[in-house]
């Protein structure tokens, strides 16, 4: 049969993006549909936008610092409404770099949703693409917990509108303390908005590590926001124009805005899965280890797979599905690699590999090897001696996962990614050479202190003297 294109990619975030551009470079003649904007979530109301508030809020908060240092008298000055500045920066990356990558690629843009015909057929508004592979890359939406009176509200915040405000609000109530939850509490509070955070989780960022989100609450604390943890939400109402929300505990919070940021639901609903025998859980497409779905010609890459829900990830994966797509010799399975994450918080918060709470339920043995911000002379000059940087490590000094707190951790912690997915032990980074004085200092620190606990050894300090007195 005779195919209108090689391959046809429903949705353009990280992970369509990612099939589309390299498909067309592959030579292969590619068709991309794309509901909204190319860039997806990520690009356009996700982690873009949001790394964009967090550094106009930064800048307005430094003079708040430089008066804490005792080095102005200044008032910070009043923001009121820095969505028109984001914006037209999401217009110039889109318009004047995106686009220009899919030069070789069939766009249909903001034409309707895609649903499947048949295994091989695709459907947007009157128009029928056809393709020998099809790619499914949709996102997600943000999930609305099932709380009573939640449906009732006017106007609730969500990553998809909070960009598009007129104005800074007065006080804002967050639902959840992930990435979300904490990044817009931080920006808008250093915008001048009143902020509390409200969660079911014991910590912030549950998916990491305590400590750090210990860490990371007290330094909220200290700018002025309030953080509830482990509690229950009971009901949300709107009266004059002011949100209440109540928990079990007796906990009530008034604001003018609501943000839920309280994670993603995968919307398969539109694509009519059932007419390409694509199946499904009801919560997300189930694949293979070559992201094939169980019609082997149709892969799900990204957020509709639901296993790792990162923008970064889901890039992984579209780059991996394509290049099983072209090569049936090799097998390039996702779970050969590591994905690091990053809150971008201040103090930063990033991941990577095995958390303390897996290796306890795997029962591996580990040993904790710590760096703390608070000791390193660079970090003091630069007032920002406020993280630590931990590392779980076996004896043999195989890196199981690492936890960093701090400025520039979601630099640092790429080197660890590199690490543990190349089995690189903990002699061998004590010999890479960092530069000075840098916070990525403190990861050869981490190998040094490690060597240091080897040294300890009465064997080990044996043969070392007898060697030594020999030569």
């Amino acid at each position: 049969m005779k195919y209108d294109y090689d391959l046809a990619c429903i949705g353009l975030g990280p992970a369509g993006m990612a099939v589309s551009i390299m498909g067309v470079e592959m030579g292969l003649k590619v068709c991309a549909i794309e509901k909204n904007k190319v860039g997806g979530e990520c690009m356009n109301i996700g982690c873009i936008p949001s790394k964009s508030i967090l550094t106009i809020g930064h800048l307005r908060a430094a003079t708040n610092k430089l008066r804490e240092m005792g080095l102005t008298d200044s008032e910070p000055p009043i923001v009121e409404s820095p969505f028109a500045k984001i914006q037209s920066y999401l217009n110039y990356i889109s318009d004047k770099k995106t686009m220009k990558m899919f030069d070789k690629v069939d766009l249909i843009l903001g034409e309707g949703h895609a649903e499947f015909k048949d295994s091989h057929s695709l459907q947007v508004g009157d128009k029928i693409v056809t393709a020998k592979r099809i790619f499914i890359a949709t996102g997600t939406n943000p999930a609305m917990p099932p709380i009573k009176g939640l449906d009732t509200i006017d106007n609730i915040l969500t990553n998809e509108n909070i960009f598009s405000l007129d104005q800074i609000p007065k006080s804002m109530t967050i639902i959840g303390g992930g990435a979300i939850g904490t990044e817009m509490a931080q920006a808008f509070t250093n915008l001048g908005t009143k902020c509390s955070i409200v969660q079911f989780d014991d910590f912030l960022i549950p998916n990491g590590d305590r400590e750090a989100g210990e860490l990371l609450e007290r330094e909220l604390r200290k700018e002025g926001i309030d953080i509830y943890n482990k509690q229950r939400i009971s009901s949300v109402e709107q009266k004059e124009g002011e949100i209440i929300l109540k928990t079990e505990s007796g906990l009530e919070l008034v604001a003018e805005k609501l943000l839920v940021a309280a994670g993603r639901k995968i919307n398969l609903n539109q694509l009519k899965l059932e007419n390409a025998k694509i199946k499904h859980d009801g919560r997300r497409i189930l694949v293979d280890k070559k992201f094939r779905t169980s019609t082997k010609n149709i892969y799900a890459v990204g957020d509709c797979n639901g296993q790792i829900m990162l923008s970064h990830a889901a890039m992984h994966q579209g780059m991996f599905a394509i290049m099983n797509a072209v090569s049936p010799f090799r097998l390039f399975k996702n779970t050969n690699y590591v994905i690091p994450w990053t809150v971008f918080t201040t103090p930063q918060v990033s991941y990577v590999g095995m958390s303390e709470r897996e290796l306890k339920e795997k029962k591996i043995k580990y040993q904790t090897i710590v760096q703390k911000y608070e000791d390193y002379g660079a970090a003091i000059a630069e007032n920002l001696a406020v993280g630590f940087i931990k590392v779980f490590v076996s004896s043999r000094g195989k890196v199981y996962g690492v936890s960093i707190i701090g400025d520039g951790s979601g630099e640092m912690i790429n080197e660890w990614a590199v690490i543990i997915q190349n089995n690189i032990p903990m002699h061998k980074v004590m010999f890479v050479a960092h530069s000075f004085p840098t916070m990525g200092f403190l990861s050869k620190r981490v190998a040094e202190e490690w060597m240091m606990k080897k040294m300890k050894s009465k064997s080990l300090q044996s043969l070392c003297k007898f060697m030594y007195r020999k030569l």
